[in-house]
């Protein structure tokens, strides 16, 4: 009756510790997707922020040949 008394206890304890070591590769797995989620956001930010940086570039040059012509003109108006 005592040995039975110990294997039970060891075979609830044993459970006990198992069964939480199961549970948390579901929170990992939901995690990882979250993280992976999350990853491809900021790729996507950082695709429209080099797209916004190059039109940026762009209306700067723009401007920076506008104020040469007009630099230019104003002084030929001397």
């Amino acid at each position: 009756m005592k040995r039975l008394s110990t294997l039970s206890a060891a075979f609830l304890l044993g459970a006990i510790l198992i069964a939480p070591a199961a549970e948390p590769s579901k929170e990992t797995e939901r995690d990882q997707q979250q993280l992976v989620a999350l990853a491809k956001e900021v790729q996507g930010q950082q695709t429209a922020i080099a797209d916004n940086q190059t039109k940026i570039d762009a209306k700067m040059t723009a401007i920076a040949e506008a104020l040469r012509q007009a630099r230019i003109f104003t002084s030929r108006g001397r």
